[in-house]
Formats: C-alpha cells, structure tokens, sequence
C-alpha cells in the first residue's frame, strides 16, 4: 500500500541500536549533551553526532542550548509513548538486554516515563483512580472528573493551571513492565512531582529508577492502595 503515513523511516530510525539506546537514555525526561548520549550508546562522539542529527530531523529528539552547552530531549510525549509501548513489545517477545541485575527489578516497581510514574505503582495510581471514579477511562481516552478535580486540589495540584497548557490533561501510557496502562499526560506529570516534593519518592541519578521512601510506601498504599 503506498498511501498513509510511511513508517517505515521512523522504524528504520529507532531500529539502530545505537540510536535506541540514545532515545531510551532521554526516557526520563532528562536533557543529555551529546557526549553523554555517545556514552550511554556506546558509540564514539562523532557517530552519536551523526545519529543525533537524524533523530532531530525526524523530529524524534528535540536539542536545546543553555550557554555554550547544547541538550538534547526527547521531542514530546508521543515519542515516550512509541518508545515505551515498543519496550513491552520487545519484553514480550524475550528479547532483553544481556545486562540484568537488581536495577530491573526496581524498574518494574518504580520509573519516570518521559515525565511520569510508571512500572506498578503507575499503574496502581491508574487502576485505583478509575475504580473511585476519579478518571473516567473509554477506551485510550482519559478524562478527569468532578471528583478527580477535587481529589487533584486536595492533593495540592493547579487542575486550572494545568488545563491551560498546551499539553494533554490526561492520557493513557501502555506501561511496558504491566502492560496495563499509566497516567501521562499534565496530570500524570504532576501528580509525580508532588509525590516527589512531598518526598514521597526519589529519583536515582543517571537511572529512570524512582526509590519509594518509606513514607512514601505507607502514603502510596494510603491513597492507591497497595502496589
């Protein structure tokens, strides 16, 4: 068929090992320069330049200069979510790293997914908040309610604030580890960072891990119930 989007560039895009784990390095919402992204492929500094230009006219990456120094970020949202449904596909399948270690099993519990919590707890916050009827889910769309409005001012967050952003309120992320869905979106972008000011979690340095404090465990299971 040669009528519809061709997806065939963006696959053969991300397809490129090297240039996969440039894209899953910046899957925590992070800004990297290019030395550090060359690192984390493990490809010289001048391949990860030249990969880094074809992600960034596909609109893939997004760079951003600060002074003399040059980021770059994952393009939006929709990347996140190609990437991470990708990542569930590929756990699927069997095809893993060869690295395993005690990081995966905080992954699956704990992580920053562009910019908000997946892994369990994710899709725990998802799942409890549908069943209270705080997000109505039909489908992939997500809405917030009345009560879901209430719930988000109660918990210290600008619901107005958040409506008026460019970004989607609410949207459902397939969460790679659960294969159930997450919370994305403003809201879901949000809810994280007040967890994390509330210290509730913290996020791992150079990891997308998120460790879940103890108060964070006991507040969690409070609200959501038990991951």
């Amino acid at each position: 068929m040669k009528e519809g989007p061709d997806i065939s560039h963006i696959a053969s895009l991300i397809g490129d090992p090297a240039r996969a784990n440039i894209l899953t390095a910046l899957m925590d919402g992070r800004a990297l320069t290019a030395s550090e992204l060359a690192e984390g492929a493990g490809v010289a500094l001048p391949t990860a330049s030249g990969h880094l230009s074809k992600l960034t006219e596909a609109e893939l990456i997004r760079p951003r200069k600060e002074g003399r120094h040059k980021y770059f970020q994952l393009a939006d949202a929709d990347v996140a979510a190609v990437l991470e449904a990708l990542m569930g596909l590929a756990e699927g399948r069997g095809l893993k790293r060869v690295r395993t270690g005690p990081r995966d099993a905080q992954m699956r519990e704990a992580r920053v997914c562009y910019n908000h919590l997946a892994g369990r707890m994710g899709v725990q916050m998802f799942r409890s908040m549908v069943a209270r009827g705080l997000l109505a889910e039909d489908a992939e769309d997500v809405t917030l309610t009345g009560s879901g409005a209430e719930f988000a001012r109660g918990f210290g967050i600008d619901v107005a604030g958040l409506a008026q952003s460019r970004a989607p309120l609410c949207r459902s992320c397939l969460d790679w580890s659960e294969r159930r869905s997450h919370l994305a979106g403003a809201l879901g972008r949000a809810m994280l960072g007040r967890m994390e000011e509330d210290g509730w979690m913290v996020r791992v340095p150079g990891q997308r891990v998120v460790r879940v404090t103890q108060k964070g465990t006991q507040a969690f299971a409070d609200m959501f119930g038990a991951a």
